[in-house]
């Protein structure tokens, strides 16, 4: 990429992602961007595959290009597509893209834009092998060298991004997604009769729905119905599952949802069973509604948000008995619902003003 001088503020923002197929990821990252070209900034996407129900959500304005191939791999073209288009600043969108962002830094050296890029996902990830975790350790302390800047969503992961990462603390930033509206237009999602429980996100090892089907026997509530809301690959062995079981007529997987707030708004409680997160926007999501949740506890957000017991609990992640009490305290007929919670702040105009900064001290 030609040297050229740099300009003060982030006007042209890149970002990328493999495919629209759902993540929570993506899908912030496309609330953001919307945010930003609402605000006069222009937003270049590379994508592998613009494939997949977010697709819908694509923002008005947005520049896409994309790969024709959704493999992680495919996003070694940011380097030549940050060559082509010049952006004054490359946001990665989570912690699963980093590999890409590193990738690009070493390609393009001295010529690379400044990377802010989001902590998505948990830092520690107790689940791993002792190996897994010692690699994993030594991969997040090289995000210092090709990373300008950290943004992660709540106080706690920024001292976990510091602590794992080695990034400096005037590197790391607290800024929140910003809050999931309501899609007009979505095609509506079809709920249980009666009360049920309600799950959101990708069908996928480390969600650990099996861990909610397992619960469903052995709850007081044997009416109480499970809606399972996302895709992925682990479709099959959930099915199974739950044929195992005998749940066929108690739980349901629908897919991909446009939009979840009314079937999270409807549900008698939220459950997120996952072996590791970032800042799990759903837990977020339910309680704006009136929900209240339980969580596994995996990550160190997960208390930032379940602030106090009116809201929900929090299980360890392996502890099968605390997650079946806490169903069936949140299932007891009368349960108080908390008052919804509502987020403050303005993540798009303070992830505009980091960029601004990022970009005028480069």
């Amino acid at each position: 990429m030609a040297q050229r001088a740099r300009p003060d503020k982030a006007l042209h923002i890149l970002s990328y992602a493999q495919s629209l197929r759902g993540g929570g990821v993506e899908r912030a990252m496309l609330r953001m961007a919307a945010g930003w070209l609402g605000e006069g900034r222009r937003v270049t996407l590379v994508l592998g595959s613009r494939e997949g129900p977010l697709a819908a959500e694509l923002p008005a304005g947005i520049a896409l290009i994309e790969l024709d191939n959704p493999a992680y791999g495919a996003l070694s073209a940011v380097a030549g597509q940050v060559r082509a288009t010049a952006p004054d600043l490359i946001f990665c969108p989570g912690n699963h893209y980093s590999g890409i962002a590193a990738l690009t830094r070493l390609r393009l050296g001295r010529g690379c834009p400044p990377i802010v890029a989001k902590v998505s996902n948990a830092l520690v990830r107790p689940e791993l092998s002792r190996g897994a975790a010692w690699r994993y350790r030594r991969w997040l302390r090289l995000h210092p060298r090709f990373l300008d800047h950290v943004v992660a969503m709540t106080p706690a992961m920024a001292a976990e991004a510091i602590a794992e990462m080695h990034m400096p603390p005037e590197r790391v930033s607290v800024i929140a997604n910003p809050p999931a509206l309501p899609m007009p237009g979505a095609a509506p999602v079809a709920l249980p009769p009666g009360r049920y429980i309600v799950g959101v996100g990708r069908l996928e090892p480390q969600k650990r729905w099996d861990r909610l089907i397992a619960a469903l026997p052995r709850i007081a509530d044997k009416e109480v119905a499970l809606l399972l809301i996302g895709e992925g690959g682990a479709r099959a062995a959930l099915e199974a599952q739950v044929a195992t079981l005998g749940l066929g007529g108690r739980v349901t997987m629908p897919g991909h949802a446009g939009d979840p707030l009314p079937a999270l708004a409807g549900a008698t409680v939220a459950v997120l069973t996952s072996d590791y997160e970032g800042v799990p926007g759903v837990l977020r999501e339910a309680l704006s509604r009136g929900t209240p949740v339980i969580s596994t506890e995996s990550s160190v957000a997960v208390r930032e948000i379940v602030t106090g017991p009116e809201l929900g609990s929090v299980v360890p992640r392996e502890d099968a008995d605390a997650l079946v009490a806490a169903l069936d305290h949140w299932l007891t007929p009368g349960r108080a619902r908390p008052a919804p919670v509502t987020a403050g702040g303005d993540p798009i105009a303070e992830y505009l003003a980091l960029f601004d900064r990022v970009v005028a001290g480069a």
